[in-house]
This record gives C-alpha cells, sequence and structure tokens, in this order.
C-alpha cells in the first residue's frame, strides 16, 4: 500500500515539472517567435530527459517513464520550432 503512495507522489511530481514546458511550447507555436529560446539549453535538456527515460525503464518506475517521455515530446517540439526559423519580424 505504501508503495502506491510514493508512486502517487511521483506522478504528481512528474506532472506539475513536466507541464512547466507546456506553456514555452504552446507560445512558441501560436506566436512563432522563438528569440529567447536557447537551442543549447534544449539540446543538454533533450540528452538529460532521454538518459532520465532510459533509467525510469530501466528500473521500471511509471512516474519516471512517463514525465521523461512527455518532457521528451515536448523539448523535441520547441526544438523543431526553434529551428525551424518560425519567428517573426516585430
Amino acid at each position: 500500500m505504501f508503495d502506491y503512495y510514493i508512486e502517487g507522489i511521483g506522478v504528481i511530481a512528474a506532472i506539475l515539472t513536466t507541464s512547466a514546458f507546456v506553456p514555452q511550447a504552446y507560445k512558441i507555436y501560436k506566436g512563432g517567435i522563438s528569440d529567447g529560446v536557447s537551442l543549447t539549453m534544449y539540446f543538454v535538456m533533450l540528452i538529460g530527459v532521454a538518459f532520465w527515460l532510459v533509467y525510469g525503464i530501466l528500473i521500471n518506475k511509471f512516474a519516471i517513464i512517463l514525465a521523461n517521455t512527455v518532457t521528451l515530446v515536448l523539448q523535441i517540439l520547441i526544438i523543431y520550432f526553434k529551428l525551424n526559423h518560425r519567428n517573426k519580424t516585430e
């Protein structure tokens, strides 16, 4: 029973930390402006998140797998938008 509480805390943490990337991805997608986005930071984060995902898979922890899968997708989208020069001139 106690393991479910621990996993629940992990899922809540996963939802909160992963959702932090949603506003950035949405802003770039809708506004087309990615000037303030550091491509280097997102590449480094992408590599780190990929390692976290592998780690989660290896230890079979749902919260880690969930958070890092969604975060990986969001970061790939942000990098995609940045690389495709979606910047609008003001």
